[in-house]
């Protein structure tokens, strides 16, 4: 077992049973109560970590950002000695391809999309993290389609920014998929789609 991210093994299993709740069933169907009964915990031990429910949303947020950001370093650093701009940008996109079927055995959903579909979070801190985590995904994939595309007659007129956007367009919505269909393999199959499209626009 690993060591708790925070060395505090109450308030880490607090959040990761909130992260779990939240994804499956949202964060407005999500008690206090809940939380506090899944991880065993008391209440006392919850208010003694967060202030509130929607304080401790937003550590959970904090905690899902810095995962999924840690996912992206993950795919940079795999393909960081492939020299071909061209052949890493397809590399990096197989890295998550791959990775589906794992991805959709560790979690049902993503926090993301169920906590910024309440209503109280348009606008928040929250939206603004997220967003921010967002940026960054697109940053970086910028950074991989424009060398790996440029001078390409195909590519002609893309929004990149437009295009890398749609991978984390892919993410969500192939986990929206993957509970509509009850099968996880759509995650895989949509990855698929998107890294074939993107093959499509090297083909000059």
């Amino acid at each position: 077992m690993g060591v708790p991210r925070d060395g505090n093994p109450t308030r880490e299993r607090i959040m990761r049973t909130a992260e779990r709740l939240m994804t499956e069933q949202g964060y407005s169907a999500t008690s206090v109560d809940q939380v506090i009964a899944g991880a065993g915990s008391s209440k006392g031990a919850f208010f003694h970590h967060f202030a509130s429910k929607t304080d401790l949303a937003a550590h959970v947020v904090d905690r899902y950002v810095a995962a999924d950001l840690a996912h992206l370093d993950a795919g940079l650093a795999a393909t960081a000695d492939i020299a071909d701009p061209a052949a890493r940008l397809v590399a990096f996109l197989r890295f998550y391809e791959d990775g589906a079927d794992g991805l959709m055995a560790e979690q049902s959903g993503c926090l993301y999309a169920t906590v910024l579909a309440e209503r109280e979070f348009t606008g928040s801190e929250v939206n603004r993290r997220v967003a921010a985590a967002a940026r960054v995904w697109r940053d970086a994939l910028v950074d991989l389609l424009r060398p790996a595309l440029a001078g390409r007659r195909s590519a002609a007129g893309i929004d990149l920014d437009a295009l890398a956007d749609h991978l984390y367009t892919t993410f969500e919505g192939g986990f929206i998929l993957c509970r509509t269909l009850e099968s996880p393999a759509a995650m895989r199959a949509q990855l698929r789609i998107y890294r074939q499209l993107v093959e499509a626009l090297l083909r000059d």
